[in-house]
């Protein structure tokens, strides 16, 4: 399957209109899995969970974190990321990096519909979340492209032995 090279994974990060699937566990050890905008900041993945999001209680209590970009087009690029998330600024800090929440608000909703939004909910306390990408396993693929061997969608171990698609794939 081929791989995003960083460069890939950048350019696809920073594509508006992506959600970030935020993976972590409860505290009785079940995942939960959430939707949420994000932005990223060179290394750093952002998101902003609020006050009384589960999946910020449950960061405060393991910071260890699963994230899924992913799209529904071809050539279906993914991007997996298992790191550990930083509070880097705590509830009650929105005014420090309102203007980082304005940015990430206006990858999802027009400019003025964002300014809207954050005005219409400044009281809605918020902490921002980073993941450093460089500390984090981060794993990535998308289907083949022209010119490439169709048995790249999948990796090698995928394909039962004795297959016609196993065959291929090791030729």
């Amino acid at each position: 399957m081929p791989k995003l090279s960083t460069q890939e994974q950048h350019d696809f990060l920073d594509e508006p209109g992506h959600l970030v699937r935020i993976g972590t566990s409860d505290a009785d050890g079940m995942p939960r899995v959430a939707p949420t905008w994000f932005e990223r900041d060179r290394d750093y993945l952002l998101f902003t969970p609020r006050k009384e999001s589960v999946f910020l209680a449950n960061l405060r209590r393991d910071p260890r974190v699963a994230l899924l970009f992913d799209e529904t087009a071809l050539p279906y690029r993914k991007i997996n990321v298992r790191g550990v998330a930083e509070i880097r600024h705590d509830l009650d800090e929105d005014d420090v990096w309102r203007e980082t929440y304005r940015s990430i608000a206006r990858r999802y909703i027009p400019a003025e519909a964002a300014d809207r939004y954050l005005i219409d909910t400044i009281d809605q306390t918020r902490a921002l979340v980073a993941v450093p990408m460089s500390d984090a396993e981060v794993t990535s693929w998308r289907m083949p492209i022209e010119g490439e061997a169709g048995t790249g969608i999948w990796a090698r171990r995928y394909y039962a032995e004795g297959t016609k698609m196993a065959q291929r794939a090791d030729s």
